[in-house]
C-alpha cells in the first residue's frame, strides 16, 4: 500500500545518535526530533551540555539520554553504541555533528606577501602549528568517520539507516584565513559521497549538509566586535557575499535534516545540501 506524505515524513519511534549534540546546531536538530518521537541519543564532550538538551527533549514529552563521549575514542563510542543498543534499539540515524576550528590553524592574513616573510607576529601557512592543522583534521574529519564505523554497522545489518554529516561551505569554495578547517570540511565531503557508494547496496544513505553562516556562540565571539557590538570587518564581507543578506538560524536546517533523515529521501545518497543563503551561488 503507498504510503501517505505524512508516512514518507514520518520519524516516530526511530533511534537517532547526534554527536556534538550539546552543541547549538546539532542541539537544536536533536530537540527537533526528539518532539518529532524520535528517540535521540545526545552524545558530547561535555556532558552537562548533552543534558541541557535532553532536558528540553524531556520537557516537551520526547525520550532521550545524554552520553559523554570523546568521537576521536573509538572504544568511548562502542561504549555508548552498546548502551544506546540495550535502552533502545539498533540506531536507525546518526548525525555526525561534532567539529570545530583551532585557530592555531589560522591565518592572520588573507594574502601573504614577500615582506611577511621577515615581519614580527605575521602568522601566515607557513608559520602554522602542525597540532592545530592536525587537530583541527582529526576532530572534523576522523570525528566523522569514527562514530560512522561504530555505529553503522548496526544499520547495515538490519538493511537501512541514514547518516547525516555536518560539512561546511568551505568544501565548496575554501575561506580565507582557515586552510586547515578547510580542507578538513571538504575531506567531510569527499568521504560523504564515497560512503554513499560504499553503502548503496546495503539500505544505508549517507549525505551531508553544508551549512552557511550561522550565528553561533562561536562565530558571534569572531563576527561581533567584543567592544563596540558590531559586524567586523570580515563579517561585513559574509554578509555582502550572502544574497539573503543575513546569518542563518539553527532552525532552517531542520527542514533538510527530517527530508534526509525520512523515507522522503529515500533515493538521495551521496547529496551535498548547501544552506547558506545563497552564498556558495553568488559571484561578482
Amino acid at each position: 500500500m503507498k504510503k501517505t506524505v505524512e508516512e514518507y515524513f514520518s520519524l516516530k519511534g526511530r533511534v537517532a545518535v547526534v554527536t556534538g549534540g550539546g552543541g547549538e546546531l546539532c542541539g537544536c536538530m536533536a530537540e527537533a526530533l526528539g518532539a518529532l518521537g524520535v528517540r535521540v541519543a545526545v552524545l558530547d564532550l561535555d556532558l552537562a551540555k548533552a543534558k541541557s538538551r535532553v532536558e528540553v527533549i524531556r520537557r516537551g514529552g520526547g525520550t532521550a539520554e545524554a552520553f559523554a563521549c570523546n568521537v576521536l575514542e573509538e572504544s568511548e563510542l562502542r561504549q555508548v553504541y552498546a548502551k544506546v543498543c540495550s535502552l533502545w534499539e539498533t540506531p536507525d540515524f546518526l548525525i555526525n555533528g561534532a567539529g570545530g576550528n583551532d585557530p592555531r590553524g589560522s591565518t592572520d592574513v588573507e594574502f601573504l606577501e614577500r615582506a611577511d616573510l621577515d615581519r614580527e607576529g605575521v602568522k601566515s601557512f607557513l608559520g602554522l602549528e602542525l597540532a592545530g592543522f592536525r587537530g583541527t583534521f582529526e576532530l572534523n574529519f576522523l570525528g566523522t568517520s569514527l562514530p560512522t564505523r561504530v555505529f553503522a554497522e548496526g544499520m547495515v545489518r538490519k538493511g537501512g539507516g541514514s547518516i547525516l554529516n555536518m560539512s561546511s561551505l568551505n568544501a565548496l569554495s575554501p575561506l580565507t584565513k582557515i586552510p586547515a578547517y578547510s580542507a578538513a570540511k571538504a575531506a567531510v565531503a569527499n568521504f560523504t559521497r564515497w560512503l554513499a557508494v560504499h553503502f548503496a547496496h546495503t539500505g544505508v544513505r549517507v549525505n551531508a549538509l553544508i551549512p552557511g553562516f550561522f550565528m553561533t556562540e562561536q562565530l558571534r565571539f569572531l563576527h561581533i566586535d567584543q567592544k563596540t557590538g558590531e559586524l567586523t570587518p570580515r563579517a561585513k564581507a559574509v554578509i555582502a557575499h550572502t544574497p539573503m543578506g543575513r546569518y542563518g538560524e539553527p532552525e532552517e536546517l531542520l527542514g533538510a535534516v527530517i527530508w534526509l533523515l525520512s523515507d522522503a529521501s529515500r533515493f538521495v545518497t551521496g547529496a551535498l545540501i548547501p544552506i547558506d543563503g545563497g552564498f556558495s551561488s553568488y559571484s561578482i
